[in-house]
C-alpha cells in the first residue's frame, strides 16, 4: 500500500471513531434533554442537540468525498 492509501486510510479511520462519539453526544444530549425540567437546562440541550447534529452531517460530508 503506498503512502496516499495510509494517509487517505487513516483520515477515513479518524473520522468514524469521531462520527462514533458525535453520535455518543447525541444520545447524551437527547437523554439528557428527556429529564430536563429547568427550561434554561431545556435550552441548553436543546443546543447540544442541534450542534452534535451539525456537526455529525458534517462528518458523514466528509467520510463520503474520500
Amino acid at each position: 500500500m503506498d503512502k496516499f492509501h495510509q494517509i487517505q486510510d487513516l483520515e477515513y479511520y479518524n473520522i468514524y471513531d469521531e462520527i462514533s462519539r458525535v453520535k455518543d453526544q447525541i444520545d447524551t444530549a437527547y437523554s439528557n434533554f428527556q429529564y430536563a425540567v429547568d427550561p434554561d437546562l431545556i435550552d441548553c440541550y436543546i443546543y447540544e442537540v442541534n450542534a452534535a447534529w451539525k456537526k455529525y452531517q458534517f462528518l458523514l460530508k466528509k467520510a463520503k468525498e474520500i
